[in-house]
């Protein structure tokens, strides 16, 4: 089955998650010092949020699959409709390692579909650069470079 992802970059953590574990009515089942998740049933959401991105808001939104048939599946719904797409296998990023599809909406959004496969102890990795230098929150690859790739 299918979760909805969403990761918001906030400014201050500590009082992001004592509003959103309030919101949620439970406290998130990953904390660090510069993240925190919950894992919803209702709504069915993976609710992400950190202090690691330049601008603080909607980092990026993305789907969470439980099984590589279902990561396939989402990859062929963005060949399908001839989305741009970056694909990581065995990405660090966020505590877990996962393997992930990555495209770009019309507006310009970051979304990811992705199979979580192990946590891991670090933040995460980027492919081309570390997540420190990253343009988001998360190991996002830039929009512009997901679009340049998908034309050559």
């Amino acid at each position: 089955m299918k979760r909805m992802h969403v990761h918001i970059s906030v400014e201050n953590l500590a009082d992001s998650v004592r509003f959103y574990s309030a919101l949620f009515d439970a406290p998130p089942v990953v904390a660090k010092d510069d993240y925190a998740k919950w894992m919803l049933n209702d709504p069915r959401v993976n609710f992400a949020i950190s202090q690691r991105g330049q601008q603080i808001g909607v980092d990026h939104l993305g789907i969470q699959v439980e099984s590589d048939e279902e990561l396939a599946e989402m990859n062929a719904r963005l060949d399908a409709a001839a989305l741009p797409k970056e694909t990581q296998t065995a990405t660090a990023c966020c505590y877990a390692r996962s393997n992930k599809y990555w495209t770009v909406d019309p507006q310009g959004i970051a979304w990811e579909t992705y199979h979580t496969l192990d946590s891991v102890p670090t933040f995460g990795e980027s492919r081309a650069k570390p997540v420190e230098e990253t343009r988001g929150a998360c190991c996002a690859p830039i929009a512009s470079n997901i679009v340049l790739r998908s034309r050559s």
